[in-house]
């Protein structure tokens, strides 16, 4: 997966979002070999507020400060077909700013690759998690989390599957938990010139120890928040690892400029 966080310049967020998704959300990932899946969330003032921790160390950071970062786009790649999209996308991504087709007023706030290790649904016949970015779901939770030493990637998702799991599906007074899928991911460590771009990506992908979790949602995320924290407060307390980013999206509307004027 490609997941890049970003800002627009203030007093360009129209301009921005047009030309993400109508030029470069095609023309930089969609068209290139591979890639089956995209997505473009958003996260207003409102969702960046509920964003945290608030104080993680600038050396663990996803996002800095916490509430950087306005426009998530995901993008998932066929499993065993990566190489060759990157290559692809790498040159593509340089042939576009050479020929005038970049947008100068952005800031990365992190963007960085990630390679799953599976999917937990809530239902057993739910959504199938390659098709988790074509499904209208109303939200999405990115819970970033730096796991303590000696803990596997395999340690936390088996915690999940025995303790986490049941926090965020169980029903509760208002009904069936909003949470309908919990996908794993690690980050792709880049080497060496792996990953150059025209351009800063934010922060990094973090060290070995980090696993990142998203959350699809059948509701907005304000809704399924208290749920999001309890389970955070879960990680943390478990002593498996600490969570340094969990941050609500809604889906953008294509075709609109809906939300440019709420990111502030």
């Amino acid at each position: 997966m490609l997941y890049t966080l970003v800002d627009p310049t203030v007093g360009h967020e129209v301009a921005y979002n047009r030309w993400y998704e109508r030029d470069h959300f095609y023309s930089g990932c969609m068209i290139g070999p591979w890639l089956f899946a995209g997505r473009r969330w958003v996260a207003t003032r409102e969702l960046k507020d509920l964003r945290f921790p608030a104080d993680t160390p600038s050396d663990a950071a996803v996002a800095e400060p916490v509430d950087a970062g306005s426009y998530l786009a995901t993008y998932f790649i066929h499993a065993g077909h990566e190489a060759e999209h990157w290559a692809w996308a790498n040159r593509q991504v340089f042939d576009l700013y050479e020929h005038d087709r970049g947008f100068d007023e952005r800031h990365h706030a992190h963007t960085s690759l990630y390679f799953t290790t599976g999917a937990t649904p809530r239902d057993p016949d739910g959504v199938p998690a390659h098709m988790a970015l074509d499904h209208p779901y109303r939200g999405l939770v990115s819970v970033h989390v730096d796991r303590a030493e000696d803990v596997s990637h395999g340690d936390l998702v088996a915690w999940f599957t025995e303790t986490g799991s049941p926090a965020l599906f169980a029903d509760d007074e208002s009904g069936v938990s909003p949470v309908d899928q919990v996908q794993h991911w690690r980050p792709i460590i880049p080497k060496g010139d792996e990953g150059k771009a025209p351009m800063k990506l934010g922060t990094g992908p973090g060290t070995r120890a980090r696993s990142m979790q998203l959350l699809f949602l059948t509701s907005e995320p304000t809704a399924a928040w208290a749920r999001v924290q309890d389970y955070a407060s879960r990680i943390d307390e478990s002593g498996l690892g600490t969570v340094r980013l969990a941050a609500p999206f809604i889906p953008t509307i294509p075709g609109t400029d809906e939300y440019t004027d709420q990111l502030w």
